[in-house]
């Protein structure tokens, strides 16, 4: 069995994940995934598919993320992972899913519209 490899995306965060038969060492921008995330949760969220599909330990995840912040770092990872898995085995499809691993969070920053002061702020109404 070769790398797969999958995208995965969350708010302005774009993460590539190369997923192959290893030891579970999870590499993030040329870092361990402990050093690169400052938080146990942050690494949580990455293990998170492993540990619903029960193949904790059983793969090598090499990850190229750019863009966003931390949460939406991990957040893009974990659904790459995911992605992933579910074309190495469709069975694990079945454990994600319902865990909502497999949904892409479209949620994003709404743009600034010309005219206002933000997205959807106005300017103060002046009666005179």
């Amino acid at each position: 069995m070769s790398t797969v490899h999958k995208i995965g995306r969350r708010k302005t965060s774009v993460a590539r994940v190369y997923v192959k038969p290893g030891t579970g060492n999870i590499t993030v921008n040329g870092k361990d995934a402990k050093d690169y995330f400052s938080t146990d949760v942050m690494v949580y969220k990455l293990n998170q598919p492993f540990i619903l599909s029960e193949t904790v330990g059983q793969y090598d995840v090499t990850v190229n993320v750019f863009g966003g912040g931390n949460t939406g770092q991990a957040e893009a990872i974990r659904l790459g992972i995911s992605r992933a898995l579910c074309e190495i085995n469709a069975e694990f499809r079945l454990a994600l899913k319902p865990a909502g691993l497999l949904t892409r969070d479209a949620r994003m920053v709404e743009r600034k519209k010309p005219g206002q002061k933000k997205a959807r702020k106005r300017f103060q109404f002046s009666k005179r």
